[in-house]
């Protein structure tokens, strides 16, 4: 019956892959004077609950055939999803065809995602293809002024809180249409891309929120998170401080980069998406002082990420600078209360079980590039040396770290490193020779002393020259330039180490 622009079902579908909540939704809709149909282990379970149910075999007069393939491909029940009440003539056929109308469809899929994922192949994956279930979701929603459809357990409370109410209204079942019509796009997506072998991509995001503005206050922006859900940054929670702008969000997901190609406990200052501080330490209040006294000035309202829990100490050390955002893998409760007193700081925790993406996305007009992340380090155990004498292992590790922390850095990238710290970074110049001359003037005196690390090789030896008239005292670059001898002779005469890795690692 309808009040209030309400519909009470008085029948539901019931056929979910997902059992999460099936027992306390199957009783609700009973207290409700609901019946239910369902099919193969739905009804099994909700009889074994004590729950009345009716077997689809029973609606249709057949019985499941083809192994289940074919079960509710029938009229009795696609006639009562898609029959729409407001016009007598569906009505009427209805009951002359014996058929009833359901105003409820709680459906979820075969479980085709995570069975790919499993590593499962073949007949295996092809069995979980479903056919039936998207026919009766997309049934529902294309007649959700009808039919309320339900495809996820999350949706039930939801659900529960609108029969409350005395039934689902129209707005309610617009908006779960909606929900249903991206369940069967993801889903037809998904084998789609199984049966492309990485020929097709697709990419589906629901909505979080509108920002405030994008880069610049007359741009508009959103921030989606991807389908399936992924733990990463778009579901990070904000425990304290503003709203996340457009550019916190980009300078954030850098900072991350860059505190997560570390093994170590390490911080990551960005400033407009480049390092301007990284450093590791099994201390994390020192990592952070560390990292802030490469670049105190471009530090300053910057954005911080760490690849370990948050302590006090490290709150403390990073309350006493003006900082936008703090983002790490959680807080403890001495953190957060010192944070408590910076009211505007954002302080975001990522999600649990949070790892860095293995693949990334970039728009250019009229498609994507995807590429899968640079994760890759060659260990020092496998350069070739091709200058200078052996050096120690303080300066072998502060060259391998020298040559994770310039990965983050928008090329041309230099990075100056003592210890594993950095101290000096040029980076997003045109050319190399301009990012040694920023590396070294940032890094001031501490250059002397300092290893160095190049993301790409050195086209001639000029580049190099300016690391070597500072001071540095081995340098670890890609190696395969044309001119590969004469960069190799500048450092032999300059007595200095020189490593090359055979990979490179541009950021652009």
């Amino acid at each position: 019956m309808t009040s209030m622009n309400r519909i009470m079902p008085t029948r539901a579908l019931v056929s979910v892959s997902d059992k999460s909540g099936l027992i306390d939704l199957g009783k609700a809709l009973v207290g409700y004077g609901i019946d239910i149909v369902s099919t193969g282990s739905t009804a099994q379970q909700l009889r074994d609950a004590g729950i009345a149910v009716a077997d689809v075999s029973e609606v249709t007069g057949f019985a499941e055939a083809l192994d289940g393939r074919v079960k509710t491909l029938h009229p009795a029940i696609h006639g009562g999803i898609l029959a729409d009440l407001r016009k007598p003539d569906h009505a009427a056929t209805l009951e002359a065809l014996g058929f009833k109308a359901f105003g409820l469809v709680i459906v979820n899929l075969y479980p085709f995602v995570q069975t790919v994922a499993s590593g499962a192949e073949g007949e295996e994956v092809i069995e979980q293809i479903d056919i039936g279930g998207p026919a009766m979701v997309r049934a529902a929603a294309k007649n959700f002024a009808n039919v309320a459809i339900v495809v996820e357990p999350s949706g039930y409370g939801a659900l529960l809180s609108e029969l409350a109410e005395g039934g689902t209204t129209e707005s309610f079942r617009r908006e779960r249409a909606g929900l249903a019509f991206a369940h069967t796009a993801r889903y037809d997506s998904a084998v789609a891309s199984w049966f492309g072998q990485g020929s097709r991509a697709s990419f589906h995001g629901d909505k979080i929120g509108d920002l405030r503005y994008g880069e610049n206050s007359h741009q508009r922006a959103s921030v989606f998170a991807t389908y399936p859900e992924t733990p990463g940054l778009a579901l990070a929670q904000v425990l304290q401080g503003k709203e996340m702008s457009y550019n916190n969000y980009l300078d954030a997901e850098a900072a991350i980069r860059a505190a997560y190609d570390h093994e170590a406990p390490t911080i990551a200052i960005i400033k407009h998406q480049n390092p301007c501080g990284v450093a590791s330490n099994a201390d994390l209040a020192s990592a952070h002082r560390l990292a802030h006294q490469c670049d105190p000035v471009s530090a300053f309202g910057g954005v911080i990420a760490s690849n370990r829990v948050v302590d006090g100490e490290t709150a403390a050390s990073i309350a006493e600078i003006f900082t936008e955002v703090v983002v790490a893998p959680g807080f403890t409760k001495e953190a957060e209360e010192v944070f408590g007193a910076k009211k505007n700081l954002r302080i975001v925790v990522l999600p649990k079980n949070f790892t860095p993406p293995m693949q990334e996305w970039r728009h250019i007009s009229g498609g994507v590039l995807i590429q899968d992340v640079d994760h890759h380090f060659v260990p020092a155990a496998q350069w070739t040396q091709v200058s200078g004498e052996k050096v120690d292992d303080a300066i072998l590790d502060s060259l391998e770290f020298a040559w994770r922390a310039v990965r983050s850095v928008k090329s041309n990238a230099i990075l100056l490193a003592s210890g594993s710290a950095s101290v000096g970074i040029g980076m997003g110049q045109v050319n190399r020779v301009d990012s040694a001359r920023l590396a070294v003037e940032r890094a001031g005196d501490r250059a002397r002393g300092s290893v160095a690390a190049s993301d790409a090789f050195f086209p001639f030896a000029d580049g190099l020259q300016i690391l070597l008239d500072a001071g540095v005292v081995a340098v670890v670059q890609p190696g395969g330039s044309l001119r590969d001898e004469e960069v190799v002779r500048a450092a032999q005469d300059a007595g200095v180490a020189l490593f090359h890795t055979g990979e490179r690692h541009f950021f652009h």
